[in-house]
C-alpha cells in the first residue's frame, strides 16, 4: 500500500485541541502502525509523523500567537513530521518548505497540508551539506531527541544562524537540548507523545539559537 493510502485508511483526520481549526491525520489504537515495521531493519524509523510532539506544538502555538514572525517569510520546517509547524506558519502568511526523510512523513505532510488549505513543498536537507538558500527562518521542533542527532543538528543550525537565518527551536527541555546556546522566548502548555498524548501536562518551550 502506498504511504498516502495507508495514512488515509489507517489514521483519523482529527482536530488538534490546542490549535483551533487545525486537523491532522493522527494515529489511534486501531491504526496498527506496527505493520510498517521491517523485520530486516534492526532500527526502523519511528512514526514521528503520526503524532503531535511537544516542541512542534509549542512552535505552532507561538506562530499562531505571533504571526508577524513568519508572515511574508520563507520558512523551513525542519524534521517536519506531520507538518504541523509549517501548516500554522503557512496560514500566517509564510512560504513554507518542509524537510522530512521518512516517506510516510512526506506523505503525511502533503495530506495534512491539503486538509488545512495550505501549500507546503518538500525539500531535501543534508545536515553536513550546505546551508539552505532562500530561507529566512528555520523552525526546528523536537530535533534534539537524542545525543547522536543533537551532535549533528547543532552544528548545522549554528551554520544556518551564522549565515543570517533565524533559527527557532521547540522542545520540552529534553536531556540533549543545548540550553547554553539558546535564548528562551516563550513556554506553552502542550501534550506530547506517550503518556501525555491526551493531556496538556507538558511544558513546551520556544527558543532562539543565539
Amino acid at each position: 500500500m502506498k504511504p498516502a493510502d495507508f495514512i488515509t485508511a489507517s489514521l483519523r483526520l482529527d482536530p488538534v485541541p490546542s490549535l483551533p481549526g487545525i486537523r491532522l491525520y493522527t494515529a489511534h489504537a486501531g491504526s496498527r502502525l506496527s505493520r510498517l515495521l521491517d523485520d530486516d531493519d534492526p532500527d526502523p524509523p519511528a512514526p514521528y509523523w503520526a503524532y503531535q510532539w511537544a516542541g512542534g506544538l509549542a512552535l505552532a502555538q507561538h506562530f499562531r500567537r505571533h504571526p508577524v514572525l513568519v508572515a511574508g517569510k520563507h520558512v523551513l520546517d525542519l524534521g517536519a513530521g506531520s507538518g504541523l509547524v509549517g501548516i500554522v506558519a503557512a496560514q500566517a502568511g509564510a512560504t513554507v518548505s518542509a524537510a522530512e526523510i521518512d516517506l510516510y512523513g512526506q506523505a503525511a505532510i502533503a495530506l495534512n497540508a491539503v486538509a488545512n488549505g495550505v501549500s507546503i513543498g518538500l525539500r531535501d536537507m543534508v545536515l553536513d551539506g550546505p546551508v539552505p538558500d532562500e530561507i529566512d527562518l528555520i523552525a526546528a521542533g523536537d530535533v534534539f531527541y537524542n545525543a547522536q542527532v543533537a551532535a549533528t543538528m547543532l552544528p548545522f543550525l549554528q551554520r544556518c544562524q551564522a549565515a543570517g537565518i533565524t533559527v527557532l527551536i521547540g522542545d520540552p527541555d529534553r536531556r540533549d537540548l543545548p540550553l547554553d546556546q539558546l535564548e528562551l522566548l516563550a513556554s506553552y502548555a502542550v501534550s506530547d507523545v506517550g503518556d501525555a498524548r491526551d493531556t496538556a501536562d507538558r511544558l513546551g518551550a520556544v527558543y532562539r539559537l543565539r
